[in-house]
């Protein structure tokens, strides 16, 4: 059972997890090293918040915060560029970047797939409700897996219709983005109801407020949460994992692998006797 791991290199001063921790290009770029030491084959950098309420970055402002991380780990690991502006994209490509992760599954910025497709990119197309600024009010949904999966059958079709390959998309459900913690319970319970869709699918729960509603835990103290949240996953049908906390789910996620590879196909025969 083959999983990739997606380390988070935050380069922000208000990501609702480590807002400010790495907003200095050598201390993301020292935090990268280290994630990628720690199992991550990908590096998603990012210089926008998308937490629930954040509002937006000029893409000059964003751009000048990640380009400098994207070259200092391009050497390191593979590099994902976490935006959703054209602009941005095309100055993090120029500088190592491989990987788009675009929350708005190109609907933001339509062009933005069209770059990807000349460059022959990775891309990762997630499922939001609305915009960072709106998306956790008062979310619905009839039934938020199917309408998750036709949301993302919609934008694979769209950025294959600009000219990116299949093969390079990659979806995630967006967890926790214009999502209750039902919605994001149900989504995980259900997760491989979207396997048939025939792309990797991505799963971003790491240190989430649906992970602290339930355990009471504040942001810094999730990883176990988050750890449980990707073995599910991953039995589900996931294949890659964007977490902060690196180590401990690249652990649990190869002893996870190893033990659903050893479980039987079916039960074993039983017998009785009288």
């Amino acid at each position: 059972m083959d999983f990739e791991i997606m380390g988070v290199v935050n380069v922000t001063p208000d990501s609702f997890s480590d807002g400010g921790q790495f907003d200095d290009a050598a201390q993301a770029i020292a935090h990268g090293r280290r994630l990628a030491a720690e199992g991550a084959v990908i590096l998603d950098v990012g210089g926008e918040s998308t937490r629930p309420g954040a509002d937006p970055v000029p893409a000059g402002d964003e751009a000048a915060r990640v380009v400098p991380v994207v070259a200092g780990l391009r050497d390191v690991a593979r590099v994902s560029i976490d935006t959703m502006k054209l602009d941005v994209a095309v100055a993090a490509v120029e500088a190592g970047a491989s990987y788009v992760n675009d929350v708005t599954a190109f609907r933001h910025d339509p062009d933005l797939a069209g770059f990807v497709a000349d460059r022959g990119l990775d891309c990762c197309l997630m499922h939001m409700l609305g915009e960072p600024r709106t998306m956790q009010r008062d979310p619905r949904y009839l039934d938020v897996v199917s309408e998750v999966k036709s949301f993302l059958v919609e934008r694979m079709e769209a950025a294959v219709a600009a000219g990116v390959p299949e093969s390079k998309i990659q979806l995630d459900p967006g967890i926790g983005f214009g999502k209750t913690m039902e919605h994001n319970l149900t989504l995980l319970a259900r997760l491989d109801e979207l396997t048939d869709l025939g792309r990797p699918l991505v799963i971003g729960t790491s240190r989430k407020t649906f992970i602290g509603r339930l355990t009471g835990r504040d942001v810094t103290e999730r990883v176990h949460g988050t750890v449980a949240t990707c073995v599910i996953a991953l039995e589900r049908g996931a294949q890659v994992f964007r977490v902060h906390d690196v180590a401990a789910v690249a652990d649990a996620l190869k002893v996870a692998a190893a033990t659903f590879a050893a479980w039987p196909t079916k039960s074993p025969t039983s017998t009785t006797t009288s």
